[in-house]
């Protein structure tokens, strides 16, 4: 009777035990491969992210009036500009209430405000509006609308006004309402929100808890969260230089321990 062939059951062992490591090797490859590529993915996401925020940051503030741009508590307030021209006349007596501009080659929509210079002004007035606007001061009540091709501004209701200075330039500028960019200061939300549609304090920039319940329009800017507090630096304009806005902040996703640390500077770069 020929002789059957086989493996023995210590061969058979030794091959499962071999097996058995060869899958463990490449469980753990394919988990670290795939650790890798999720922690890639949201370095690239919080790197896109970033550039996005700071890029959006940075080209609203740089259309800002520069005597406006004001922070305190993680918030950052400025006023932006619609739109510039040179003045021919302003109002000169007390019942003034239209401003012969050049053409602002576009159109400023009605509710637009007038400043003329700004400097020697306290900061607050730039914000002041209603009834409460200086006259003489150096910004005008709400404005009609104003097409492209027009040449005279007429301030709204028949509202009249005088400006306290001149620009040496004869330069005008139409602003719009005031802007926010804050971070919420506790653990439950830490991102990044823009505000628009309030009424601005005159004596310092809204606080996130009260924007949050009465600005008309919010939107939010980070998906990812932001770690720490968001930092901002002002250095004012001045008669020789242009005011520069600089700001910080670290992007995070929950569970991980990375972060994506943002730098960044704006140069304002509209003197009046």
């Amino acid at each position: 009777m020929p002789r059957q062939q086989g493996f023995t059951l210590v061969e058979l062992v030794i091959v499962i035990v071999l097996l058995g490591i060869v899958a463990t090797i490449s469980t753990q490859f394919v988990s670290l491969s795939v650790r890798g590529a999720i922690d890639l993915g949201d370095r690239q996401q919080r790197a896109l992210q970033s550039v996005v925020i700071s890029e959006q940051i940075t080209r609203e503030v740089r259309e800002a009036f520069p005597l406006s741009v004001r922070e305190s508590d993680g918030c950052l307030e400025w006023l932006p500009i619609l739109g510039a021209t040179s003045y021919q006349s302003l109002p000169a007596g007390a019942g003034g209430n239209s401003v012969t501009v050049l053409p602002f080659g576009q159109t400023i929509d009605a509710g637009a405000r007038l400043i003329v210079y700004g400097y020697g002004s306290s900061q607050g007035s730039l914000y002041e509006s209603g009834a409460s606007v200086p006259d003489p001061g150096p910004v005008s009540p709400e404005i009609e609308q104003v097409d492209s091709g027009d040449t005279e501004i007429t301030f709204t209701a028949s509202k009249t006004h005088r400006f306290r200075e001149r620009s040496p330039q004869k330069r005008i500028y139409a602003v719009g309402d005031a802007v926010s960019v804050c971070q919420k200061q506790n653990n439950s939300s830490t991102r990044l929100y823009r505000f628009s549609g309030y009424t601005p304090d005159t004596s310092s920039p809204r606080s996130f808890d009260w924007l949050i319940a009465n600005a008309g329009e919010s939107g939010v800017m980070s998906a990812n969260m932001v770690k720490n507090s968001l930092i901002w630096r002002v250095t004012p304009i001045s008669l020789q230089r242009s005011a520069v806005v600089n700001f910080e902040f670290e992007l995070f996703a929950p569970g991980s321990d990375e972060t994506t640390r943002v730098n960044q500077e704006a140069q304002i770069r509209n003197v009046p």
